[in-house]
């Protein structure tokens, strides 16, 4: 009821509140105010509202809480993909009948306006918002595109290239750029609602002017989007479909464009590839449920880290920890070591600074968080030792003695061996509760993934804290259990030997690599060993004394590039060559010891083809994934589609190598294993629970589901 100049209508998701001649809309979904059912009929019964209230001049519609709208509910999206019963909203009437409302709207924006909610915003006449607000079309990261009309408003507002920019890419734009290019009206400081009251009250005066009438920014049809879709989407089609979209709304009218829109929406959402980037995002989330660690276990968040080691891995981890303002300690154990390990992180923070990704003044701040040392002063006052030494175990063991005896009781002892038993590093302390593998990945302070490696005697309240630290550092934690190479490492030995047992049979490293990428992988295996450093790899072989099984079959090259001191990228030399681009060069001197190292060891030569590589290549890395799935060393199915997808380079498009065998057909998969098995003896014997999942025409995924971790 009224109650002088204000009075407020509400329902569970969507309020109205009166305000002299102001109508203020509020949406109230937590946590994000997502599009689900009930929130577009509830801003359209607000707008029906203020617009027949005759004190009513114009509306602002916003968002409660921390956010405007997120966007949709991504389960209803999956639930659609997979053709089963979804409660999808239809926002097109929604949208239209904000559009066409006499009365002003103004969209008030602060925190996140992204997929539908940026398609809701721009249906709203002018668009104000705070200035730390961001607003994007991110669905091609589920494999879509804009269904409610997005990528026919977006370019009317910004024009065909940002708009194609920005659904290829699918990446938000701060609201300060935002404004330049036309998507907002103004920006607010102070309070939002104030701010975007003030700012109706100066445009009653203007002509209405619907997003869907505006024409001046659209130009020609014709863009370089396809191109600009290939180069950094490869393999995809939700990107090609995007810029199809897009530059429809330059040569159709708006309703055609819009039906032209649906289209291309429902031929994405039906594919395989939103289905994999949807499995690929709700699996980052189940990542961080473990069992015994609850939601509320104790966390101990660090604040102070110190890092042994200044080398590629700790400048890195460095460079992670003070990117999120964590203060650093870095030591090594020469003046030489540690200069290189500094001048390493200042060289990198220089070329991000070129690429615009920091300030100098940003780069400079988190440079002086971190420091250099050649002892051990300090340690004791840490949060959390990370340990990123030379991966060698006695060199390990020697340092946790140490560390066991300089340590404050609470600080969290962390490992980044890539390989190694944590469970025997952890012995030599008198708190192995405390110890715990931070596997990170090279380059540190880029790549997302941490694996997380949990020994016998680790803590739940260590593993809480380390899963919160992947997230501090703005990094996906997975837990792996403690054995060999833990998931991400021992399911590449297979791929990686099974690689250069088909090179040794006839094929070369190029085509190999060609292949692999073709399929969708960020590098071809090669290149990866080339890069990671030959010498890192024989060494890690040495330590886990891989192939020493009687008979079992050996690499023949790579001990010989080692021998060669061609250790890949870093000596310009490895199975390729490489110049100051740091590009691999195929190099006949190494195709020539091949096959001459082959024709010494009997191997008998054919041709492939890439499908033949392929399935000799990943089906080693699914069956290896299926054993360790098995063996309780990985949670999930879908926690190894994580590892690979975020710290090897697997296609996110295709899942991860878990669901890319559940979508090839469990069945198919081990018809291929057991092929192998007879061939090439038991290094292919398949896993007892592919055998068992292909013979209840199963999948891993639902073998996941079953368990309801």
């Amino acid at each position: 009821m009224r109650d002088g100049a204000r009075f407020t209508l509400m329902n569970s998701l969507v309020s109205l509140t009166i305000q002299e001649d102001a109508a203020v809309i509020r949406i109230d979904n937590p946590p994000v105010n997502a599009l689900s059912p009930g929130v577009p009929e509830g801003i359209v019964a607000r707008i029906a509202e203020a617009e027949s209230d005759p004190a009513v001049r114009f509306i602002v519609v916003m968002g409660a809480g921390a956010t405007f709208i997120a966007g949709a509910d991504i389960r209803e999206l999956e639930n659609a993909a997979w053709n089963r019963p979804a409660n999808l909203p239809n926002l097109h009437g929604a949208l239209a009948r904000i559009e066409n409302c006499p009365k002003p709207v103004v969209m008030a924006i602060h925190g996140n306006a992204l997929g539908g909610g940026l398609e809701v915003a721009m249906a709203g006449h002018y668009r104000v918002a705070t200035r730390d607000a961001q607003v994007g079309q991110p669905e091609v990261n589920l494999g879509i595109i804009p269904g409610a009309e997005g990528t026919q408003r977006l370019p009317r507002l910004a024009g065909i290239q940002k708009a194609i920019e920005m659904c290829v890419t699918g990446k938000p734009i701060k609201a300060p750029e935002a404004l330049e290019a036309g998507i907002l009206d103004s920006l607010v400081d102070g309070d939002l609602a104030d701010g975007a009251i003030a700012f109706a009250r100066g445009v009653l005066d203007r002509p209405l002017i619907r997003t869907s009438d505006r024409t001046e920014k659209l130009g020609a049809a014709e863009s370089k989007g396809h191109d600009l879709a290939r180069k950094i989407r490869r393999g995809q089609t939700a990107p090609l479909k995007a810029v199809d979209a897009v530059e429809a709304a330059a040569s159709l009218p708006f309703e055609q464009g819009c039906r032209r829109e649906r289209e291309l929406f429902d031929e994405c959402l039906k594919g395989p590839q939103s289905r994999a980037l949807i499995h690929a995002f709700f699996a980052e989330r189940a990542a961080s449920k473990i069992p015994g660690v609850p939601k509320d276990a104790p966390t101990i968040m660090p604040k102070t880290v110190a890092i042994i080691g200044a080398g590629t891995m700790g400048a890195g981890i460095a460079m992670a920890c003070a990117n999120a303002s964590l203060d650093v300690r870095i030591k090594d154990v020469s003046d030489k070591a540690l200069d290189s390990g500094v001048k390493n992180i200042r060289r990198n923070y220089e070329s991000s600074v070129k690429k615009g990704r920091f300030t100098p003044e940003a780069a400079e701040q988190r440079i002086a968080r971190i420091r250099p040392q050649l002892d051990y002063s300090g340690f004791e006052t840490a949060d959390l030792i990370v340990e990123a030494a030379f991966e060698n175990l006695e060199l390990k063991k020697t340092i946790f003695a140490e560390l066991d005896r300089i340590a404050k009781p609470d600080c969290i002892l962390g490992t980044n061996t890539s390989t190694l038993d944590i469970d025997v590093i952890a012995a030599q302390t008198a708190r192995p509760e405390s110890v715990v593998g931070l596997h990170f990945f090279s380059p540190a302070n880029v790549m997302r993934l941490l694996e997380i490696v949990r020994g016998k005697r680790t803590s739940p309240a260590i593993l809480a804290s380390s899963l919160a630290l992947a997230k501090k550092l703005s990094k996906v934690g997975v837990v792996a259990g403690n054995c060999p190479g833990f998931i991400g490492n021992r399911m590449l030995f297979p791929y990686m030997y099974e690689s250069q047992f088909v090179v040794e049979e006839g094929a070369t490293p190029e085509q190999v690599d060609r292949a692999l990428t073709g399929f969708g992988m960020a590098m071809g295996i090669f290149a990866v060993d080339d890069m990671a450093g030959i010498d890192v790899a024989c060494r890690v072989r040495e330590e886990l004394n891989q192939f020493s099984e009687p008979g079992a079959r050996k690499p023949l090259v790579q001990p010989w590039l080692y021998a060669q001191g061609r250790y890949g990228q870093k000596t310009g030399k490895g199975w390729y060559t490489y110049g100051s681009d740091r590009q691999p060069v195929p190099d006949p001197e190494v195709n020539e010891q091949i096959r001459s190292l082959a024709r010494e060891a009997g191997v008998a030569q054919r041709t492939f083809t890439d499908q033949e590589i392929i399935e000799r290549t990943l089906y080693a890395l699914i069956n290896e994934g299926a054993r360790l799935l098995d063996e309780g060393f990985a949670l999930r199915a879908s926690d190894i589609d994580v590892v690979y997808i975020n710290g090897y380079g697997f296609p996110a498009w295709r899942g991860g190598p878990m669901f890319f065998a559940d979508q090839t057909g469990l069945d198919n998969v081990l018809a291929s294993v057991r092929r192998f098995h007879a061939a090439f003896g038991d290094r292919w014997k398949p896993a007892p629970l592919l055998e068992r999942l292909a013979r209840e025409s199963s999948t891993f995924r639902e073998h996941d589901a079953a368990r309801r971790i």
